[in-house]
Parts: C-alpha cells; structure tokens; sequence
C-alpha cells in the first residue's frame, strides 16, 4: 500500500534529481529516503528512478505516475487545512438549535455576531419549535441548543436557564387591558394562538393550561395558525385576542397591530429560555461559542437569569 511518506519522498527526489538533495530539502536521512523509494518500486513492482553518476533520473512509469501523485498529496493538504479551519471556525458549519420565534430575539442579530469573529464559517440555525429541537438533541443532530421549556428539568439533558419572559395578554379592545387579566377571565377569553401543529407541547400553551387549572378548563381558543405574526395580524384586526412573550408583542405590534395592546395576567407568567444539550456531551469549541452569543442576545431582550 502507498503511504505520504513514499509519495514525497517520490516527488522530491524527482524534483531535485538527487536522492542527496531530495533528503536535505526534506530534512530526512539520505538512506532513508532510498529506502522509502526502493519500497515504492516493490510494492508497484517498477522501476522508477534510474543512477547516473550522483544523481537520479525519472524513468518514463515515474513520469506518469508524478501528477496523480503531486494530486493526492495536494488533497491531502486540503484535508488538513479544512481540518484546522474547522477547528479554528476560519471555514466550515456551525449548527444551532433555536426555539421557534428565536428570530424576534436572536435569530438575524445572532448570526450577525457569529460572521463578525469568523467570516468563513457558515451558519444553520435550526427549529420551529423547542420541542422538535430537543428531540434533535436526543438524537444527536445538534450539539446544543437555545430553547423555551416550561420546566427546567428533562431526562438526559442539561437544562440552563438563562433568561426568562413575561407572557402577555393582546387585545384591540382597550376595555380588555384595563386591568392585568386573571385565570377566570383568560377561560373565558377568544384566542387565537400561534404553534398549532405543537398545541399539544408548546412551552406557552403548557403556562397557560397550568394556570387554568384550577378554573378545570383550557385556553379556549377560537383560531389557530402557525406563526405569532399571523396571531398578531388577527388580534390587530379584532377577530380575537392572544397570549404571547412580552418581547414579541414590543416587536410586533406597531408593525402588524398597531392600535393593540397588552397587560400582564395575573398572577404574572413566564416562558423560561434555556441552554439546553445532552448530559453525556462534551461540547465542541462552536457549540460553546454559539451558546455565548446566543445568552447574550437573549439576555439583552429577556429578563436575565443567573445561575447561583
């Protein structure tokens, strides 16, 4: 089997025309460079160099075989520079899970801050919703990831809260936000709520039921969508009222609804935004870079939570 080591000795002694020359270019023994050349030629079975005087000359298989190896040593030295890109984030993919409205908090300024410290890397931010990522997490797609939980804790996972978000009630009809609205008034509310294909699992809807239950009902909700802009636009047209994070209702009302507002509930609720990997995982140099930033993009919106 061909080895690197035989390939440059190959090509150095065929660039210098000298097994003595080719050894100092290359900083090795003069043996051991006829050695790694003799043991080329057996394992092709040809002959590839021929003596004259003190030098060496190419024989015609040496002149054909030279580019095909100047081309493996070349893709060799392309591997180790991607290699080290990688390691030093100059080229390569950083991966990332984001809860699903991450864009109104980090999404576009997060990857800003990523390009402005290493230009050449590329950069998926992955998820609709925290709970799909977190199953991607489980499954090894992604190394960490940015998410809103309803509780802090889960089965083989570390789970660091970092910042937390006031839900609040929307509405067009300023007589609904006179007052911060209670479990009994949310019951008997008209909604429409966002993540409809997550109803089920959705960090803000698992608030909301909790704190209805003692009510002994559920957020009734009268139109469901996908996407909180979509909410926003129905709550601005008065078709319905809804119950998001405080940060999304600042960003996208004067734009979508801008004669809606929003009060607290009471008792005052919260979504938790959490760092969240696999217990076992030892985290790669991107994953803690983008948990850095992420945490930092978070916590200049949301409220900041500490570790203690």
């Amino acid at each position: 089997m061909l080895s690197v080591h035989q390939l440059t000795c190959f090509l150095a002694a065929y660039e210098e025309g000298s097994l003595t020359r080719a050894a100092e270019r290359l900083g090795y023994a003069q043996p051991s460079v006829s050695e790694q050349i003799r043991t080329l030629e057996r394992s092709l079975g040809v002959q590839l160099f021929r003596r004259v005087g003190r030098g060496v000359v190419p024989t015609t298989v040496a002149d054909e075989m030279r580019p095909h190896a100047e081309r493996v040593l070349a893709a060799l030295d392309e591997t180790q520079k991607a290699v080290q890109g990688v390691k030093s984030f100059e080229t390569g993919t950083i991966r990332f899970g984001m809860f699903g409205i991450a864009r109104l908090y980090a999404g576009a300024g997060l990857v800003a801050d990523v390009l402005a410290r290493y230009p050449g890397v590329r950069v998926e931010l992955i998820g609709q919703n925290s709970t799909e990522v977190q199953e991607d997490l489980r499954r090894g797609r992604l190394e960490a990831a940015m998410l809103a939980v309803h509780n802090v804790s889960s089965e083989g996972m570390s789970v660091t809260p970092v910042a937390r978000e006031e839900l609040v009630y929307v509405s067009a009809d300023p007589e609904r936000l006179t007052t911060p609205v209670t479990a009994h008034r949310l019951s008997q509310a008209s909604l429409v709520m966002p993540e409809t294909t997550y109803r089920a699992v959705d960090s803000t809807r698992q608030t909301l039921r909790q704190m209805l239950h003692e009510t002994g009902r559920n957020p009734q909700t009268r139109i469901e969508v996908e996407d909180i802009e979509t909410a926003v636009e129905l709550v601005g047209m008065g078709l319905a009222d809804t119950v998001i994070p405080r940060g999304a209702a600042e960003q996208l009302l004067p734009r979508l609804a801008p004669d809606a507002g929003w009060v607290s509930l009471r008792p005052r609720q919260f979504d938790t935004f959490a760092v969240v990997h696999r217990t076992d995982a030892v985290l790669s140099p991107a994953a803690r870079l983008m948990i850095e930033l992420a945490t930092a993009r978070i916590r200049a919106v949301a409220e900041p939570l500490h570790r203690r």
